[in-house]
């Protein structure tokens, strides 16, 4: 028996704007409004508006709940100062990366953990699971938050105009409190889209509120709503990696190419340490393959899934792949091994339906933004 989705405190909202839903992680969410290629320039050109409620939010407290947290995840929770976030990841025992996370400090003995719609519950029973034998509790606040993201070269321009608080102090990766356009919110500057943005955190019967005075404060700046879709070829383009595809739990951090966001370094013992190890050695001395962009050399769209090819052999694996309205051109991410991973490798292609389309191998990001 199927479950119906669940809805955002903004469905009906977006149904009255027009906008074409979907079934994600068991959510209802609004695809694209218009044209995805419209919502997607508007981002990186002006700014968009997007609702995140699916996200699942987490609370952990209590006066060892840092030395958890570092127990749990594979990243230094204990360094993290008040107000800063930190993007780390939760794995298996044997490395497997179960989510890839965001951690807000909200204060002395108080902190956020914000997972992966799909991954939500799996991220929960887990932090559930780990928490015995530490002064902490976990606490599951999805209902608690609804989540809009403002993202974009104009939004610091358009949260100014609705929240007195210090914007230009406010670093990459932290957050605080504030009011915006008179709703209390937790006002983060993190992202997936590759531009500068803000991310609101609110109590659910404040959304609607909220998405409609930043519509209106965005409008002189060329804001529009934007949907999930666009969200996709804007994190693809910035090369930021979607869990299902180039994360999963058959792969480790250091397969990823992120073993950065692991901290031997830090006290005590962490889920998987010891299966990282090994996982890095084996990255150090000859990792089997490597994580690169692609870009076409014609018009044909890779997609997940697709076989990449060189002299006539499987060299590797698309895991994600999109049309860039950007760079004008489809591109790609692709695992591929680690002897054709090489930006400028020749003889590099995709095999789409049968045929062998040409691919140039490139460093990742696709996009970086002017800062």
């Amino acid at each position: 028996m199927s479950t119906a989705p669940r809805l955002t405190a903004l469905d009906a909202l977006h149904r009255s704007l027009g906008a074409t839903m979907t079934d994600f992680a068991g959510w209802d969410m609004p695809l694209r409004y218009a044209s995805e290629r419209d919502e997607h320039n508007a981002v990186r050109t002006r700014a968009g508006l997007f609702d995140l409620s699916h996200m699942g939010e987490i609370t952990v407290t209590g006066p060892e709940a840092a030395a958890f947290l570092s127990y749990a995840l594979v990243g230094n929770i204990a360094t993290v100062g008040n107000g800063r976030a930190r993007y780390t990841m939760i794995v298996q025992e044997d490395g497997g990366i179960v989510d890839d996370l965001i951690v807000y400090r909200l204060g002395e003995a108080e902190y956020m953990v914000v997972a992966n719609a799909g991954n939500a519950q799996i991220v929960l029973d887990a932090l559930t699971g780990r928490v015995g034998g530490f002064d902490a509790e976990v606490r599951d606040d999805r209902d608690a938050y609804a989540l809009l993201a403002v993202q974009g070269p104009e939004s610091p321009a358009i949260m100014k105009a609705v929240t007195d608080a210090d914007l230009d102090g406010l670093k990459y990766y932290a957050g605080l409190p504030g009011t915006v356009a008179g709703v209390p919110a937790l006002i983060a500057r993190t992202g997936y889209t590759g531009e500068d943005g803000f991310e609101l955190f609110v109590a659910p019967e404040h959304a609607e509120q909220l998405w409609r005075a930043l519509t209106e404060a965005g409008a002189p700046h060329g804001l529009i709503p934007c949907g999930l879709s666009c969200r996709d070829t804007l994190r693809l383009e910035a090369g930021m990696p979607l869990y299902g595809h180039e994360l999963t739990t058959a792969l480790t951090p250091f397969d990823a190419g992120l073993g950065r966001v692991v901290k031997f370094e830090k006290e005590g013992d962490f889920v998987g340490r010891e299966a990282l190890q090994a996982a890095a050695e084996r990255a150090e001395s000859a990792p089997p393959r490597k994580l690169v962009g692609l870009v076409a050399e014609g018009r044909r769209v890779p997609r997940a899934g697709f076989p990449v090819v060189a002299d006539g052999k499987v060299i590797g694996e698309v895991t994600s792949g999109a049309p860039s309205p950007t760079l004008g051109k489809p591109i790609a991410m692709a695992y591929v091994d680690a002897a054709f991973a090489v930006p400028g490798t020749e003889g590099v292609g995709v095999d789409i339906r049968g045929t062998h389309e040409p691919y140039e191998v490139v460093a990742l990001p696709f996009y970086k933004r002017q800062k």
